[in-house]
């Protein structure tokens, strides 16, 4: 949202629109897709890229029309209020996501291998090794080495703490009306959320070409690569986020009292922020 109007009505309600059942119909197509590609189904791989491009092609179109509704004077303060709780409400789903996968950890390291390790299994597995990172009961998973934090997610760390104060400075631009600063700093975050990127990707090939760590290298395998993976997903959607609002930004949308479209993509960011701090400690240090 980036303008509200003394005329728009009580509550706008938009009329019947084509893209809920498009986007439905889309996402079908994509995971009929996804479920025959995993199943080596020669025309999996299509319709996943059929279903995957017209989700894309719906979310262009609607996000185009609330865009326009926005900038058309349509909105209000309820309005506002709306998307305020929504994007509060979407976000607390995210946290309580990561808090199951946080969960999983926790169950897996600090009750399950203890349990395993203990006397009474010892007879069942008297080489089984009661430390996270280990190699499942008699040794049912290949040697692997695990994941410490120097030196690359120490730096992805520091690029995301970075990342928190640039956006926050491109907030504050445009709060005062200071266009350029706003788009350049905003740029600059997403910059660094692309090397972030980057860098986890490098990440990834070292942990499968000299770690020998894979998604199927136990617990530790498992929880690491479903942690790290979804924390990249979000930072890519954020990346995402952020370019679409730099270019509304260079569009001229916005005011300086009216831009909760920035305003939700930075709660987003600033949200991964933190889960990543969360993951650095407890993945990497612990």
């Amino acid at each position: 949202m980036s303008a509200q109007h003394a005329n728009a009505p009580y509550y706008f309600v938009p009329g019947p629109s084509r893209w809920p059942v498009t986007a439905g119909i889309s996402l079908l197509i994509m995971m009929a897709g996804a479920s025959a590609w995993v199943n080596d189904i020669a025309w999996g791989p299509y319709a996943n890229a059929i279903g995957l491009i017209g989700f894309l092609v719906v979310l262009y179109k609607w996000f185009g029309e609330a865009i326009a509704e926005s900038e058309g004077g349509m909105y209000n303060q309820r309005i506002d209020a709306s998307f305020r709780w929504s994007m509060s409400w979407f976000i607390f789903s995210e946290v309580m996501f990561f808090a199951a996968f946080f969960g999983a950890l926790f169950y897996a390291r600090s009750i399950t291998m203890p349990w395993l390790g203990d006397l009474d299994h010892k007879i069942l597995w008297p080489d089984f090794a009661a430390q996270w990172g280990n190699v499942g009961p008699a040794g049912t998973v290949e040697a692997f080495a695990t994941m410490g934090p120097f030196w690359i997610p120490t730096i992805n760390t520091a690029l995301l703490l970075l990342s928190g104060v640039t956006l926050t400075i491109s907030h504050h631009a445009i709060r005062a009306n200071h266009r350029t600063q706003t788009a350049i700093w905003l740029a600059a975050t997403i910059l660094l959320g692309a090397i972030f990127m980057g860098f986890q990707v490098y990440e990834y090939m070292h942990a499968y070409s000299e770690l020998n760590l894979k998604l199927t290298s136990g617990v530790y395998g498992s929880t690491f690569f479903l942690l790290t993976g979804f924390h990249g997903f979000h930072v890519t959607l954020g990346a995402i986020m952020l370019s679409v609002i730099l270019y509304r930004v260079l569009k001229g949308h916005f005011t300086a009292d009216n831009h909760f479209g920035f305003e939700g993509a930075a709660w987003y960011w600033h949200f991964v922020d933190v889960v990543w701090l969360g993951l650095y400690v407890v993945v990497y240090w612990l």
